[in-house]
């Protein structure tokens, strides 16, 4: 018997690619709007408001996709805004039985209303510890950086400043095209000195040049999307691959792609689930994870990520945990923290679902 998505829901899941300002609930950036009097919402009613987002983001075009953000981060430029919408992301994600999260958002996209960078991290982090309390659920937040902006190294540096109470690492995100990693490679090198962590948007909308850049030239522990690296793979009629040297290089030294179907499907980096790299990437055994990306776009959470790829690929439990313990390993989290989740809580939960009766 498939898992069923209920049965997915009780399961303990990881999430590694998930955006704050694409995961808001309409009506709270309805309410939001009204008291900051952020007057340009497409609609005023919750559920038009959802569905306006979910075809915005339908639209095939990355850039359009991108384009949904400018009404949620219009919302969330108050001190009080960011707590509320970080606590419910986390209650919101608790709900769905996601154990552990890292939960990435840009700073330097919250301080038109007079915040500092530093009182915006601070305002993410409290609303965090509030929604996290007592649901048993972990949550990191990853900084990000926008690839087409300057201030890369100073976010870099936030990054790190923050990093003992509740920053797990960096990231850089934004349109691919244009804009490639190696223009922010003096805040990848400056995170290499301070031991810290990076994951970078790349392979989503460009090709195999931005995940090889990313890898080799900026040293990126984990790739945002990395969809493409399916063009580096080519399968025979037999079923058989054959590696490139990329394709290779990622799947020998594991590094973790952070898979988001449903929205690699809205941006027109796969066709359909069933046709998603990640059926073959999981089949090859790379180190493949499950994530959301946007939440509210993609009208999504991960436990329908998961069951959609149960339906598409006929994933049994092994399958799901195989997912749920890559992410965990790839976590930006201190190797014993890691394993104590993943034998403490993750296998333990898995065991109980796979043999009920």
């Amino acid at each position: 018997m498939s898992p069923t998505y209920e049965e997915i829901r009780r399961a303990p899941k990881v999430l590694l690619h998930d955006h704050l300002d694409g995961g808001l609930r309409a009506e709270t950036i309805v309410e939001l709007a009204r008291e900051s009097g952020y007057d340009r919402l497409p609609a005023d009613d919750p559920d038009e408001l959802r569905r306006w987002f979910e075809e915005a983001a339908d639209s095939g075009s990355l850039e359009r996709y991108l384009e949904t953000f400018a009404h949620t981060v219009g919302v969330m430029q108050t001190r009080e805004s960011l707590v509320r919408v970080a606590a419910e992301c986390a209650a919101d994600l608790a709900d769905d039985g996601v154990v552990y999260a890292e939960v990435r958002f840009a700073p330097e996209q919250h301080t038109t209303r007079g915040l500092s960078l530093d009182q915006v991290v601070q305002a993410v982090l409290d609303g965090f510890r509030q929604g996290s309390e007592g649901r048993g659920i972990r949550i990191g937040t990853l900084l990000t950086a926008m690839r087409h902006q300057v201030r890369s190294m100073e976010i870099a540096e936030l990054a790190v400043r923050y990093r003992d109470v509740g920053v797990a690492g960096f990231d850089i995100a934004g349109a691919e095209a244009g804009y490639p990693p190696t223009r922010h490679l003096d805040a990848f090198e400056y995170l290499q000195r301070e031991n810290a962590h990076f994951t970078i948007h790349a392979g989503e909308a460009f090709g195999l040049p931005s995940i090889w850049q990313a890898i080799q030239w900026c040293g990126a522990d984990r790739l945002g999307h990395g969809v493409r690296i399916i063009d580096d793979i080519t399968v025979a009629g037999d079923g058989s691959a054959k590696l490139g040297r990329l394709a290779a290089y990622v799947r020998d030294k594991r590094i973790p792609l952070e898979m988001c179907p449903t929205s690699n499907l809205q941006t027109g980096a796969a066709a359909s689930i069933a046709e998603h790299p990640i059926g073959l990437l999981r089949r090859l055994h790379f180190r493949v994870t499950v994530n959301t990306d946007n939440r509210l776009m993609s009208s999504t959470t991960v436990s329908r990520e998961f069951a959609k790829l149960v339906e598409a690929f006929d994933y049994g439990w092994d399958d799901l945990q195989w997912f749920t313990v890559n992410a965990m390993k790839s976590a930006f989290l201190p190797f014993d923290e890691r394993l104590a989740l993943i034998n403490g809580v993750i296998k333990p939960g898995f065991a109980r679902l796979k043999w009920q009766p």
